[in-house]
């Protein structure tokens, strides 16, 4: 891929405050597709199928939005294993803070702080 890295730069960069914006103009659609971009770039830096969009989704709604919950933690771990084997800063309460804002229905603030660290990932962080 791209200067080292195994997700191509340009496709996994995303502006925090745009993806939010987009998120609510479409009543959550964007977020969907946000989710499934997040899921391929740490699949990507994980170097393994960890993630899956579809499961995820069926999961999500089977179990009334539980599982998605689950699946913020997890991602969440996933991002700080890619830190830890790229040398970068690891967040060590990522997790914990992701689990606990969408326990607290605000996932969209969970997707966000998620994407500020795969950003970095990148050595840039756009506009918040």
């Amino acid at each position: 891929m791209d200067q080292g890295h195994p997700y191509p730069r340009h496709d996994a960069i995303v502006s925090i405050g745009v993806g939010i914006i987009l998120t609510v103009i479409t009543c959550g659609i964007y977020g969907l597709f946000w989710n499934y971009k997040q899921m391929e770039v740490l699949n990507a830096w994980l170097g393994r199928r960890e993630y899956d969009f579809v499961t995820w989704l069926v999961l999500s709604i089977i179990t009334c939005g539980i599982f998605a919950v689950y699946y913020e933690y997890k991602m969440a771990k996933g991002i700080n294993e890619v830190q830890e084997k790229n040398g970068f800063h690891v967040n060590n309460d990522l997790a914990l803070i992701c689990l606990l804002l969408s326990v607290f229905g605000l996932g969209i603030v969970s997707i966000a702080i998620q994407q500020a660290d795969i950003n970095n990932f990148y050595g840039e962080n756009p506009d918040l």
